[in-house]
């Protein structure tokens, strides 16, 4: 599919992976909404890009915001083309502390922002995707794009509602792959190692060295652009459908 042209939503659009990829899809010629919680960084963001770019304030758990933000992009754009579900947390807890068991809330809230907001986020976005004219010999109507990371196959201790999302999303992209192929809409997988996002940004510097050196090569953190390098790759290649790509130097998470 080319990008000059079309119709993007990024959801957590607004800082580090997603920010990367908004800036590099409107840099190439698409329209783009910016769909996050933080309003802010959000507004911003599409304050410097200018003209086709727009805010959607969205909690991925909240299916009417992710509702309105796929409204909003066929009201001021008129379509949905692409859909990059960047928005996700982590945690860090153990299945049995020594005071108490793993938070069950905690748990559940983790999957509900990377998987169920993830799957929610697909279902509204491809409805319209459905919709729209392929206008070449790939029949391409639309394109999806989900972070998961390499904690899906290599998730830490502590990691385990992490892990279990992201491994979540790893499983459900080739059924769902398969559901839309008959639509002409394509959806593939990043699965990131490390990257400088502001979240590894704000870690002490002996620990941002000593993760760098478990990365075979290149020894050090990814790009944010290098991931939104990768999603124009996707969206640009009509072979590209049904995998998960590991972006991650060769590292092979340790226990620890």
């Amino acid at each position: 599919m080319e990008i000059e042209g079309k119709t993007a939503i990024i959801t957590g659009g607004a800082s580090g992976l997603g920010a990367a990829t908004v800036r590099r899809l409107h840099g190439e010629g698409a329209k783009v909404v910016i769909a996050d919680f933080n309003v802010q960084g959000g507004e911003a963001l599409a304050g410097e890009l200018g003209e086709g770019a727009v805010f959607a304030k969205m909690d991925v758990t909240n299916s009417a915001e992710v509702q309105a933000g796929v409204d909003l992009a066929m009201e001021k754009f008129g379509a949905v083309h692409i859909l990059v579900n960047c928005a996700g947390v982590g945690s860090a807890m153990r299945t049995v502390g020594r005071e108490a068991p793993h938070d069950l809330d905690a748990f559940k809230k983790v999957i509900d922002i990377n998987l169920i907001g993830t799957f929610d986020a697909i279902r509204q976005s491809a409805f319209q995707m459905q919709k729209n004219d392929p206008g070449d010999g790939n029949q391409d109507r639309g394109v999806v794009i989900n972070t998961a990371s390499a904690a899906a196959f290599d998730g830490q201790i502590g990691q385990v509602a992490y892990s279990a999302s992201k491994a979540a999303i790893v499983g459900m992209t080739l059924p769902i792959a398969r559901d839309l192929s008959p639509l002409g809409v394509r959806i593939c997988t990043i699965a990131p190692g490390i990257f400088d996002t502001p979240l590894m940004m704000a870690a002490p510097d002996d620990l941002r060295a000593s993760l760098a050196q478990q990365i075979p090569f290149p020894k050090r953190f990814g790009k944010p652009d290098e991931f939104a390098m990768l999603v124009q790759q996707i969206v640009e290649n009509p072979m590209m459908n049904g995998e998960t790509i590991r972006l991650d130097g060769a590292i092979r998470m340790g226990a620890r």
